[in-house]
């Protein structure tokens, strides 16, 4: 069966909360306990800088979220786990991506669109205070997932975007210089990929709405009294949707806890009773972890130790997987050796490929090519681009049949088509 490899890191830039704990924290430990997946989780301090300006608050942060990972059961010795900024390698490809992104693609980003909608609103620049940082987030995001070809990237619905635009950077990348990077594929866990703040918006630390994974259980019990809700007295019944306490109680209860719960509601719970419930059920899930995590907050130099091992396991990829990128893209020494390589080798890898492109219909279409460039499959028409990247991915992975594809035309011979997917796989190490 083929290793699947998942990578989710957290923004160095509060202290952790519940939101980043069902998002996050805890799909993402789950994920580590399955058989046949090879797992990277990493603390994002690069990311911070764009929106953090108190080194203190970085590195507070750093060692909070660390402690959280591990307090949620992360073994590091079974994961690779490491601090974004002790990967040098990841900044260096963030400029390769650079060199291969379009503008156009980054200032369709959502952060950097609402930055812009809301400096024109005021009446502004429309790049008033907006950093380079903030409009380059994406491709550093890409850089993290694809330095280590990750398949799956558990994120919020809010981030499914950013895997998008790594999907686009990874194609742009691998048509100008062979396959290099698998596409990735985003993650949601239904129900609590984004979870509900005090104030009912997004649980962000941007909103201040946030409840601190291990906050103190009396300021815990507080935060939860805390959480809007409507007007209705004890007795009148109340809608479960678009109701914050309701959502994180079911991130944390099981189904049969959900419906008892929901069926509370109809019945008119008092507001007070349902959230104490809700602390009762909190409670139970994070007291244990709390008690890890306090102890680790202890003893920094024990976590700062375990970080710098797993850099220097996630190093083990990134520096050897690095030095092939410089070659693909001619960042190579000037020996003779080399220079000779460059005289006579192609300027592309000799390797069927998958090409993807946009006609004057506004349409998309991919097509699989052989190394020589003669088209062996011709794809039909797809109204989204990654409804096509998508169907590349599923033919590479053997999940789709290519006879199967709908009103696609077959160009070459079948038995053509079936070896040039098996070499593009191979080449892969799908």
């Amino acid at each position: 069966m083929t290793v699947q490899r998942v990578l989710t890191g957290i923004t160095t830039s509060g202290t952790p909360h519940l939101g980043n704990y069902v998002g996050a924290v805890r799909p993402t430990v789950r994920a580590s306990r399955l058989a046949n997946t090879e797992n990277y989780y990493f603390l994002a301090d690069y990311h911070a800088l764009i929106k953090v300006g108190d080194p203190a608050r970085v590195q507070r942060s750093t060692l909070e979220i660390a402690a959280t990972w591990l307090a949620c059961g992360l073994d590091p010795d079974k994961v690779f786990f490491y601090r974004q900024s002790d990967i040098p390698e990841i900044p260096e490809l963030t400029w390769l991506l650079t060199c291969v992104t379009g503008k156009g693609l980054l200032n369709r980003a959502h952060a950097y669109k609402a930055a812009v909608d809301k400096n024109t609103a005021a009446g502004q620049e429309p790049d008033d205070g907006v950093s380079a940082g903030l409009f380059m987030y994406p491709v550093l995001m890409a850089a993290d997932i694809l330095m280590f070809n990750a398949h799956h990237v558990p994120v919020g619905r809010d981030q499914i975007q950013h895997i998008e635009m790594a999907r686009d950077m990874a194609a742009s990348f691998n048509h100008l210089y062979g396959e290099h990077f698998t596409p990735p594929q985003a993650v949601i866990e239904a129900h609590v990929a984004t979870l509900p703040g005090l104030d009912g918006r997004k649980m962000s630390k941007s909103y201040d709405n946030t409840i601190p994974l291990f906050a103190p259980t009396e300021q815990l019990r507080k935060l939860i009294m805390g959480i809007v809700t409507d007007s209705r007295a004890p007795g009148e019944p109340k809608d479960t949707e678009g109701s914050a306490l309701f959502q994180i109680f079911q991130a944390f209860a099981t189904p049969e806890e959900t419906a008892d719960l929901a069926q509370a509601y109809a019945a008119g719970i008092a507001w007070g009773e349902a959230k104490e419930r809700l602390y009762q059920r909190l409670e139970q899930e994070i007291a244990p972890m709390r008690t890890v995590y306090e102890e680790l907050m202890r003893h920094p130099e024990h976590i700062e130790a375990t970080l710098q091992r797993g850099a220097a396991k996630a190093r083990g990829i990134a520096t050897p997987f690095t030095a092939r990128l410089r070659h693909a893209v001619g960042l190579r020494a000037l020996s003779a050796g080399a220079a000779a390589q460059a005289d006579t080798a192609p300027a592309k890898v000799a390797a069927p490929q998958f090409k993807q492109y946009r006609e004057k219909d506004g349409l998309f279409y991919f097509k699989l090519t052989t190394a020589k460039g003669e088209v062996l499959l011709q794809s039909a028409a797809y109204t989204q681009p990654r409804d096509a990247a998508q169907t590349m991915q599923q033919l590479v992975l053997g999940a789709l049949p290519w006879s199967a594809l709908p009103q696609t035309g077959q160009l070459g011979a079948a038995a053509d088509i079936d070896a040039a997917l098996l070499q593009i796989r191979q080449a892969r190490g799908d």
